[in-house]
């Protein structure tokens, strides 16, 4: 009898490298050391945009992080998070935790493009639209009049207004076979969508017309680095639409007459006026080699997600970092670089940046009532919530829609009075019934103000945060020994 020998792999090879090197990335959750939070420790390989990344984690599954120390010297990237879930508590729910473990590390972008793959090959993944312009009073309704007029149906609908421009990405597929739309059918759709973007000729829109010049309307068919319109991305996408047409840029009519919609001021009953802009600063750390950029604001779910956003779409690197919320009050400290390795030099790239992040913060704080409708899918149905809203004198300042598997519909709107004006809630009740068989569910959203007597503004040293960094190197080490 032939004896037939085979190579002997051990079964632990595998994880030679991680057992010698380290586990490539280590995220754990501490429900014991903090009375009213969870804190979250993330130790991996540094790479590109990797904070971005993590924050864009923690923010898909709805925690609010009240405290942050970030570090990514050497390579290595170290980060702890106190965070609270959606009821503002601690986390505890496995599911939560797994996804987050099992997201961050891995090759979010590979998963992704292998998604785009099958959705093509299927025929059944809806078109990504993304839309900027100049925006008026009634706009959002005509581009969702249009498309239904285009027979297409609006499976998912998402848009920003700021400072005058408007950005919006909305799903759609054909009407009649819930498919994919064709090159040249989708075509002739972003042509019409142009026309409508474009109607608009009065002297402010003039202006912001001729200082961004781009494309109004592109067809995408998914959105970069995403996988099918997740929140998160989708906001990111917004963020960066905005960015592309300056929405920076107060235009010079609205910045002498009044606040414009989303921003600025809040009325209190006694008549002082709180200005919600957020406080921006940016020295040099010439020692370092760091621009260090802080941001003092009103406390708010996602900031911290919005900042880093912004930061990232601008090019830049976030080597450390620190966040604290207290008393209704958020500071964060960046300790940023450009890309080529430098901080920022001149006093026009500070201003720049400063003016991108004030607008970062300011994008998702809108003034006005939010209408929370439900109903089922059925096609015009969003022209039509749209058309009664515009009726009625209400601008929308930001609106989500979403199809669920039932075929029914979840709209969000933030609306306000096309004057500035407090919107009548018994207006809002006759437009209700006017609408016909939906659910509207009205809620009055405004930022909490703290108390100024008692609430102190959070900050850090530098000293502190290289102190922190310290300690949470110290820490590893002995937890990998």
């Amino acid at each position: 009898m032939t004896r037939v020998f085979s190579p002997y792999f051990d079964p632990e090879f595998d994880s030679l490298s991680e057992r010698i090197n380290g586990p490539p990335c280590r995220v754990t959750f501490d429900n014991d050391s903090l009375a009213d939070c969870t804190i979250v420790k993330i130790d991996c390989v540094n790479k590109q945009a990797q904070l971005l990344d993590v924050v864009q984690v923690l923010t898909e599954v709805n925690l609010t992080i009240s405290k942050g120390y970030i570090s990514s010297d050497a390579g290595w990237f170290m980060d702890v998070f106190h965070v609270k879930d959606g009821n503002g508590k601690k986390v505890t729910d496995q599911s939560v935790i797994n996804y987050i473990q099992q997201t961050i590390g891995s090759n979010r972008g590979a998963a992704s493009k292998l998604t785009t793959q099958k959705s093509k090959l299927l025929n059944t993944e809806p078109t990504a639209i993304e839309m900027t312009a100049t925006d008026r009073p009634g706009l959002f309704s005509e581009i969702s009049a249009a498309l239904t007029d285009l027979h297409c149906n609006i499976v998912e609908a998402h848009a920003w207004s700021h400072n005058a421009r408007l950005a919006c990405v909305a799903y759609i597929n054909d009407q009649s076979s819930d498919t994919r739309i064709d090159g040249h059918r989708l075509a002739a759709i972003e042509h019409h969508l142009n026309t409508i973007l474009h109607a608009s000729t009065t002297p402010e829109n003039t202006y912001l017309q001729s200082s961004t010049q781009h494309k109004d309307v592109m067809s995408t068919g998914f959105i970069p680095g995403g996988s099918e319109g997740t929140m998160t991305t989708v906001e990111r996408r917004l963020h960066q639409l905005l960015l592309s047409v300056h929405d920076f840029d107060v235009p010079p009519t609205r910045a002498a007459v009044s606040p414009t919609p989303g921003i600025s001021l809040e009325v209190d009953p006694e008549g002082d006026q709180e200005a919600e802009k957020a406080s921006v600063m940016i020295e040099n750390c010439a020692e370092k080699g760091y621009s260090i950029v802080t941001v003092q604001c009103k406390d708010r779910r996602r900031l911290m997600f919005d900042t880093v956003c912004t930061l990232a779409d601008m090019q830049y690197v976030i080597p450390h970092a620190s966040v604290d919320s207290h008393g209704g009050y958020a500071f964060q400290e960046y300790f940023v670089r450009k890309i080529d390795g430098g901080p920022l030099r001149t006093e026009s790239e500070k201003q720049h940046a400063m003016k991108c992040l004030e607008a970062a913060v300011e994008r998702r704080v809108c003034e006005g009532i939010r209408l929370e409708v439900s109903a089922n899918n059925r096609v015009g149905l969003l022209s039509d919530i749209t058309r009664v809203l515009r009726e009625n004198g209400l601008v929308v300042l930001r609106a989500d829609l979403a199809t669920k598997m039932d075929k029914c519909v979840d709209i969000t709107f933030y609306v306000r009075d096309i004057f500035g004006n407090k919107v009548d809630m018994e207006f809002v009740k006759s437009m209700k019934r006017e609408m016909g068989l939906i659910e509207l569910a009205v809620k009055n959203e405004k930022v909490v103000k703290p108390n100024s007597t008692s609430a102190t503004k959070p900050r850090f040293s530098i000293g502190d945060i290289f102190k922190s960094q310290i300690e949470r190197l110290s820490h590893s080490l002995v937890t990998y020994m």
